[in-house]
């Protein structure tokens, strides 16, 4: 996260990368790409048939049934989100913490982003009676909501909300006559699927609710941006759809061809795709799990990781540790937390959290070692951990956070 002065922290163009996944392109996609780096033509906004028709069977096999005129493609989750926000048009509600991408977007054509606190048991989606009093007040102000963002597998916080608390959210939304977006991006990402349900907005309430999820979440690295949305299948859905489509038109906002192929291929799931998506999933779990054990460890809270590559960590407990290097709010802890663990760690501020609150994502691609060979070890490994660059980079991590533990412990005073 490069930062020049005078622009300091503030610009959006400084903000966090997405979770770094770590691993190479797999083989058999980035021959795909290359066979296709030769085609003539372009991709349409929203996406070629073959395309949309991939990402129509993606949404099938999860239980989401749609044709692919319902569907729409585009280079990336930011320009989907702010086409949609584009065609919803009014003010947006967002949940607090969210990924740190979404309130730009709204921002960025003039609307209001009002952010509403999460219940205590997950992040991703409002807690229900704080969004309904959101909503009136916004109203009573002379504001105009109509959009809601959730994410059902969450970046920042890495969790998934229970099915009851995601139902009562949706339909205190819908009961204020709110649009739903659902960010699905790490939907795929479940380091339990045994253990986790995962119920999505559209799966409830399908005639409300547009999905869009970013590839870049497990089929695709991220510097090969693809993104697809599922709009519902009622007039509505086909408006909003049109609408979206021609923001994306003007924007100039087509998925190159090449990543048109390798998005197609890689949504139809083939054994070599998933069988990468696993292993991936497996590994970030163990060290998202590890890592969260140590930051536990340090005194510091968060919860228990279930998704994606990431943990979100409260250093409130370390305060006064913090304190006495000079760090007090979330824009210190991330300058600190980046320079002291060698890797990149936004602050919650970030995320729509309080700069006075120390918290901070902590990413676990970053452990996976520093070149594709080191990488690739840690994905055959059975036991990623006693890998010595592994184990070296979370020995480091654990140092590092053992300093500050020790720094918040009391001393007794001379006697």
């Amino acid at each position: 996260m490069p930062r020049t002065v005078p622009e300091g922290h503030g610009p959006v163009r400084y903000g966090p990368p997405a979770p770094d996944p770590g691993l190479p392109p797999l083989p058999e996609l980035a021959a795909v790409l290359a066979a296709a780096a030769g085609r003539a033509h372009t991709e349409p906004p929203g996406g070629s048939p073959t395309l949309r028709e991939a990402a129509a069977g993606y949404w099938r096999r999860r239980g989401m049934p749609v044709e692919r005129d319902r569907t729409a493609a585009a280079p990336g989750a930011a320009p989907l989100l702010l086409a949609l926000t584009a065609a919803t048009g009014g003010d947006v509600l967002l949940p607090r913490p969210c990924p740190a991408w979404w309130a730009p977007q709204v921002r960025l054509l003039g609307r209001q982003a009002f952010h509403v606190p999460t219940p205590p048991e997950c992040g991703g989606v409002p807690d229900p009676y704080a969004l309904l009093e959101t909503v009136r007040r916004v109203r009573a102000e002379g504001g105009d909501p109509r959009l809601l963002v959730v994410s059902v597998a969450d970046d920042p916080t890495a969790t998934v909300p229970p099915p009851e608390v995601l139902h009562e959210t949706l339909e205190a939304a819908l009961g204020e006559g709110l649009h739903i977006a659902s960010d699905e991006t790490w939907r795929d990402t479940l380091h339990h699927p045994e253990e986790t349900i995962l119920i999505g907005p559209a799966e409830m309430r399908p005639q409300h609710v547009t999905v869009f999820a970013d590839l870049s979440g497990g089929y695709l690295p991220p510097d090969w941006p693809a993104a697809i949305a599922r709009f519902p299948d009622t007039a509505e859905g086909l408006m909003l759809r049109a609408r979206a489509l021609d923001v994306l038109t003007a924007l100039g906002s087509t998925v190159a061809a090449p990543v048109a192929a390798a998005a197609a291929h890689a949504l139809g799931e083939p054994a070599e795709v998933t069988d990468r998506l696993t292993a991936a999933v497996r590994l970030y779990a163990r060290l998202a799990e590890t890592v969260h054990r140590i930051v536990l460890a340090a005194g510091a809270f968060g919860r228990a990781p279930v998704a994606g590559r990431h943990l979100y960590a409260d250093f409130g407990p370390l305060r006064e540790a913090f304190a006495r290097r000079g760090v007090t709010d979330a824009m210190e802890l991330e300058d600190h937390l980046t320079e002291h663990l060698g890797m990149p760690v936004p602050g919650g501020h970030r995320f729509g959290d309080g700069l006075d609150a120390l918290r901070a994502r902590l990413p676990v691609g970053p452990l996976l070692g520093g070149d594709n060979e080191q990488r690739l070890a840690a994905l055959a490994a059975t036991d990623p951990l006693e890998l010595p660059h592994v184990h070296r980079a979370l020995t480091g991590l654990a140092g590092a956070l053992d300093a500050l533990r020790a720094d918040a412990q009391p001393t007794e005073p001379p006697r």
